[in-house]
């Protein structure tokens, strides 16, 4: 290792040191406690995760008031926005995810609409770059493509009606689902489907060093963003057995855009497959797609051969009927006499 890079590194140990200290003696009492949690759960290393003691104490001291879960999650944020430091970024957004797919209501509220109201962008990643060597340089891609993943997890979250949760505890009640979508207009449900179809293409433009993924951090990420990729399909499958019950219902402009989702998602399972190698393919979520894709395509043709017939119908009867604007030619009468 260089010499720059090791004295750059034991800096980052006397920094984290130096900022526990801080937080500890802090006069704060009632915040203290859950900045020194903040801080052992986004240390300056480069390959070790926040240890699952570590955020479930973070999760514990967020489940109080809601005043108790804004200050956790605004220490978290001052934490990810105040760093340059693609490890501390990287383990900030790991710390959130992990609220929002195993917190309480209360804490995955505060992340939802921070800092007042949420929105697309909240996280505001998009620029950030550690410009220290190459590697961090390369780090950053992960940070700024996980920042917008979380952020299209919540926009998503909010259109379907649900967090993408993924304790073992709380399995996808598909019925209790399955019955409530039968309350949704179909272009609500084709709309459910945009966003759960955005998520996916959103996850399909990671970084192309997947190499990366050897790196402790990194493969967490994957292995998280795989969760909520595993259940988007879940997600997907219920929405998609819904319309396809319904598409003799469909209008041409929902078969339409209902052909086009299916189509993007299609182009996004090579690079979902390079992404999460090694991991467990849900080959039955992709032969309802190409089913789903076959019945709206056939649906299409027939609606079409039926409108062409309509269109013969007319011409081949055309020349017995007197159509408007026509005139009769009367022969006159000969006279009997």
């Amino acid at each position: 290792m260089a010499p720059k890079k090791q004295l750059r590194q034991l800096l980052h140990i006397f920094k984290d040191k130096a900022s526990l200290i801080r937080a500890t003696v802090s006069t704060k009492r009632a915040t203290s406690s859950i900045r020194v949690a903040v801080l052992r759960c986004t240390t300056h290393s480069s390959s070790s995760l926040p240890q699952d003691h570590r955020i479930a104490t973070v999760l514990t001291l967020g489940n109080g008031s809601r005043p108790t879960a804004c200050t956790c999650i605004e220490t978290i944020m001052d934490r990810l926005h105040k760093s340059h430091n693609a490890y501390v970024a990287l383990k900030c957004l790991l710390t959130l995810h992990n609220i929002i797919s195993k917190g309480s209501f209360i804490l995955k509220d505060q992340v939802s609409f921070y800092p007042c109201s949420g929105g697309r962008n909240f996280l505001n990643l998009s620029r950030f770059f550690d410009k220290s060597d190459a590697e961090t340089w390369e780090f950053s891609s992960w940070v700024r493509w996980y920042a917008s993943v979380l952020e299209c997890n919540l926009t998503t979250s909010r259109i379907i009606g649900s967090y993408f949760s993924f304790p073992s505890s709380k399995k996808i009640d598909i019925d209790k689902v399955a019955e409530n979508l039968t309350l949704l207009l179909n272009s609500d449900l084709l709309r459910e489907i945009d966003a759960l179809v955005n998520f996916v293409e959103d996850i399909c433009k990671a970084p192309e060093s997947l190499h990366f993924q050897r790196n402790n951090l990194v493969y967490e990420v994957v292995r998280m963003v795989s969760e909520d990729y595993r259940l988007t399909q879940h997600h997907m499958m219920i929405r998609l057995g819904q319309l396809a019950d319904r598409t003799d219902g469909l209008s041409r402009d929902e078969l339409d855009e209902l052909t086009r989702c299916l189509e993007r998602l299609e182009e996004c399972r090579e690079r979902l497959t390079l992404l999460f190698v090694n991991r467990k393919r849900n080959d039955a979520f992709w032969e309802l797609v190409s089913e789903t894709k076959g019945g709206v395509l056939r649906k299409i043709e027939e609606r079409e051969r039926a409108m062409v017939k309509l269109e013969i119908e007319p011409t081949r009867f055309g020349k017995r009927v007197v159509g408007p604007g026509q005139m009769l030619m009367l022969l006159p009468c000969p006279v009997i006499g």
